[in-house]
């Protein structure tokens, strides 16, 4: 008997199966990308399921079409894939027709503001300057706590700083586009926020429209979907300042692609502002264009650079000052050199500490910070190899990583050697005979000499010292 006979328990599997992957992702990308799935049909052990474009069953294979064939599993175990297809009837325009709806123009003298669906209405918060005009009905809330004078900055962030702050005041566009990147949790989306905050506070006239490339995505999709394409980039080319986070996430679809290429061509010939933000460089995005990482290098690029020990404790010292948190300098500059990863990792650890003393009555303690952020700590432990070290110490004293294993015994060779054996004694887990083969097959006493010794170098020389320190940080960081 075919397993696909009887509907009803076809459509009944698909609404369990729906409703659990609803509430795994959330309502909101449930209703983006899951809602408008329809359920066909399941034979010969296979689900069939039907999109109304490509773009939305390219982005369902990419991240759902696995779940979805577990959670069917559970359901019914015959299953034995699922499968995605465009479905023509639900799609509102062929191929060619939404490939000529994309590369539609809009009369560049218009500006008219578009009207957004009740539905629509994401980004009420704090958003209600005047300003923010029609990006309010679909830009995202604005953080209060993301402005410029909360932004900490050092030597990894102050060029991005600099250049957000120079956007953010200009009466006149200087910069088109300004793009930041930068790892996650660096700062992008504070610099973002504090740009849209000191525009509006500055003209509250200007409209401003904020929002990640995956909601620039889904409206693009509903657009073709709802045959409306006209109002989509009425809505986008209208805007003073168009703010898109996270612009990696284009990378991929053709068909949005080439729209956010008109789109960024329309405001940039009208001297709108666009500003961007990756967690990579425009050259170095996987899967755009030529054409389009072309335009977004004829801007202005900043980097935001991993954070720094000096610049996490000056982040601790900040967050805690404005916590009223009486927290111990060794207690911070702990958790400045322990927690390397990002700066919403190292705020979320104070604010752990912080609400455990507090709720609980204990002292903010060197001991008690070490026992509430067990597992966090185990998470941020790098695992340093001897490779690394070796690596890192050559291109500090100069000299070539071969030096390390050679046979050599000049002193501007030996004492390079020396000091990766004690790193790696200090940095690693690996036994001294582990480390004495590491370094040209050298006998584990060879390994003990060299870490006495740069321990009685360390006392006695205060450069060589800050040496020492210094490459062990950035092994660590």
């Amino acid at each position: 008997m075919d397993i696909g006979s009887d509907d009803r328990q076809f459509q009944t599997q698909w609404y369990r199966v729906s409703s659990r992957l609803k509430a795994e992702i959330g309502e909101t990308a449930f209703e983006n990308w899951v809602k408008p799935i329809k359920a066909c049909d399941v034979k010969n052990a296979e689900v069939r399921l039907a999109v109304p474009s490509r773009f939305m069953r390219d982005w369902v294979v990419a991240n759902y079409l696995d779940r979805l064939k577990e959670l069917w599993t559970g359901e019914n175990d015959a299953v034995r894939s699922v499968d995605v297809l465009i479905q023509p009837t639900m799609k509102n325009k062929s191929d060619d027709a939404e490939g000529q709806a994309i590369l539609t123009d809009v009369d560049s003298g218009s500006a008219p503001t578009a009207e957004a669906k009740s539905g629509d209405q994401t980004g009420s918060q704090s958003n209600s300057q005047s300003g923010w005009g029609s990006g309010s009905q679909i830009s995202a809330p604005l953080d209060n706590r993301f402005k410029f004078d909360q932004f900490v900055v050092g030597k990894p962030n102050e060029f991005a700083y600099a250049a957000a702050r120079r956007v953010a005041e200009a009466s006149s566009v200087l910069f088109n586009p300004l793009f930041l990147y930068g790892g996650v949790g660096l700062g992008k989306t504070h610099l973002m926020n504090a740009i849209a905050w000191e525009i509006l506070e500055r003209d509250p006239s200007r409209t401003v429209m904020y929002l990640s490339a995956e909601k620039f995505m889904y409206r693009f999709v509903r657009a073709l979907r709802e045959q409306n394409t006209v109002d989509f980039k009425e809505q986008f080319r209208s805007v003073d300042v168009l703010m898109i986070d996270d612009v990696q996430f284009i990378g991929g679809r053709d068909a949005t692609q080439e729209e956010f290429f008109h789109t960024f061509n329309a405001l940039v010939d009208q001297g709108r502002q666009i500003i961007l933000s990756a967690d990579k460089s425009p050259s170095d995005l996987e899967g755009v264009e030529e054409r389009l990482k072309s335009r977004l290098n004829c801007g202005l690029v900043a980097d935001i650079h991993a954070t720094t020990y000096e610049l996490r404790l000056a982040i601790l010292e900040t967050k805690a000052e404005k916590m009223e948190l009486d927290a111990p300098r060794q207690v911070l500059e702990f958790l400045a050199h322990k927690i390397t990863s990002n700066v919403r990792e190292l705020e979320g650890a104070l604010n752990r500490v912080a609400a455990h003393t507090q709720l609980v009555g204990r002292e903010l303690t060197l001991e008690t910070t070490q026992e509430v952020l067990h597992d966090l700590l185990r998470a941020n432990d790098r695992r340093v190899t001897i490779e690394e070290i070796q690596k890192r110490v050559a291109e500090h004293f100069n000299i070539r990583i071969s030096d390390m294993h050679s046979a050599r015994r000049a002193r501007s060779v030996a004492r390079p050697r020396q000091v990766a054996m004690y790193l790696a004694k200090q940095l690693t887990s690996r036994s001294l005979p582990e480390i004495g083969r590491k370094f040209g097959g050298r006998d584990h006493t060879t390994v003990m000499h060299a870490v006495k010794k740069v321990d009685e170098l360390r006392d006695h020389d205060t450069t060589f010292a800050e040496d020492v320190e210094l490459l062990r940080r950035m092994l660590e960081g």
